[in-house]
């Protein structure tokens, strides 16, 4: 029998990679071990559910059980792993030790948070970034019996989308940004621009170009206090500035980790051999790329290595679909320096096109109707990973 498997995490990136190795053997024993509920969910669903008014029990396929039970696996749900050690293969569990035959670390990212929140207002600030959060701002709200006044502290991709899908759900929104427009790492200015308008027709409260000073507690409510500009009042406060990848776990146990990861090759396997990490945690041959598709590809990739076959993933060049119903936008960001954007199209229908000093296409973004284009430029666009 193949030697037990364990994995730490439990979210789409483990689950995926536990479906692709059933599909391979249904007999090797498996153990995955999560400081979360262990819940079987759409990660990508977290930013759409406020609109369609969902319950999080709506948004969980199976619970952690269910799981186990589909997949015949042991899940240890709400549990956290304190250490790896690589010379006697076992993990620490607090005072118990697990031993484990191949490892996979699959912890994610973790949102960045970077300023003080005070004491007295940490009950109505939050972070979206699994179920179990999501749980706890959908209760906030809940308890709030009318729409909220909600102030969003980021307008990236999270940011963003959190920010369409909490209007759409009825609440008051304003986003907040040091950055002058909405997506500044994926959308060029006019594009972002256009989203902007597109956000402060549907009336999101739109406060970019401007640095936050901090956040103040006032009764039932949020100060935000913002440099150069009057202070916000809100109810709840949603901080969306980014991710880390939870590297802590494998740097303290003698991995090679960066700021983008744990540093992994083509076969996902780390600098220990028979230890691999997946997913939003992982540095692929120096490459990070936090969307669904090539979690995908890592998974499939990953499980055919653990079933015998060693396989080197590949990623395509895959263009970001971002949920902003207001102004559907695409992008595909340039892994290379970008001579110019080419920008298309009038109004809110616009394509920025990137242009190597050789005049090739090296990325793009898309708004309103000109997504449409997004497969056929992607099909001239370069590979993310060959």
């Amino acid at each position: 029998m193949d030697a037990p498997l364990t994995l730490i995490g439990s979210g789409m990136a483990a689950l995926g990679l536990v479906r692709q190795l059933r599909a391979r053997d249904t007999r090797r024993p498996i153990t995955l071990i999560t400081a979360d509920s262990g819940d079987d969910y759409s990660k990508p669903l977290l930013s759409t559910g406020f609109a369609k008014r969902l319950p999080p029990e709506r948004l969980a396929a199976r619970s952690a059980l269910e799981v186990a039970e589909q997949l015949g696996v042991v899940m240890r749900p709400h549990t956290r792993v304190t250490a790896i050690d690589r010379e006697a293969g076992r993990l620490a569990i607090g005072a118990e030790t697990l031993p484990y035959g191949e490892l996979v670390i699959a912890t994610g990212a973790a949102p960045r948070v970077p300023f003080a929140i005070p004491e007295a207002a940490a009950e109505r600030v939050f972070t979206i970034n699994d179920l179990d959060d999501y749980r706890a701002f959908h209760s906030a709200l809940e308890a709030l019996g009318r729409p909220a006044r909600v102030a969003i502290i980021g307008a990236g991709l999270v940011g963003c989308e959190f920010a369409n899908d909490l209007a759409a759900g009825g609440h008051a929104v304003s986003l907040v940004a040091p950055e002058t427009t909405p997506l500044p790492r994926l959308l060029p200015e006019p594009l972002g621009w256009a989203l902007g308008e597109a956000f402060a027709a549907a009336g999101i409260d739109l406060h970019l170009g401007r640095q936050l000073a901090g956040l103040d507690a006032e009764g039932s409510r949020v100060a935000v206090r913002l440099e150069d500009d009057p202070s916000l009042e809100a109810d709840l406060v949603l901080v969306a500035t980014g991710l880390a990848p939870r590297t802590a776990l494998a740097a303290e146990a003698g991995l090679t980790v960066s700021e983008a990861g744990i540093s992994v090759d083509r076969t996902l396997q780390t600098s220990q051999p028979g230890v691999y990490a997946l997913g939003d945690v992982a540095c692929v041959a120096g490459v990070n790329a936090m969307y669904v598709q090539p979690l995908q590809a890592s998974a499939k990739a990953l499980s055919a290595t653990l079933a015998g076959s060693p396989t080197e993933v590949s990623y395509g060049a895959w263009p970001i679909l971002v949920k902003t119903p207001l102004l559907p936008c695409v992008a595909l960001p340039p892994t290379r320096p970008v001579t110019r954007w080419r920008i298309e199209g009038e109004g809110m229908d616009l394509a920025a096109l990137a242009e190597a000093e050789d005049g090739r296409l090296i990325g793009f973004a898309l708004t309103g109707a000109c997504v449409r284009r997004k497969v056929e430029l992607a099909r001239a666009a370069p590979a993310l990973l060959v």
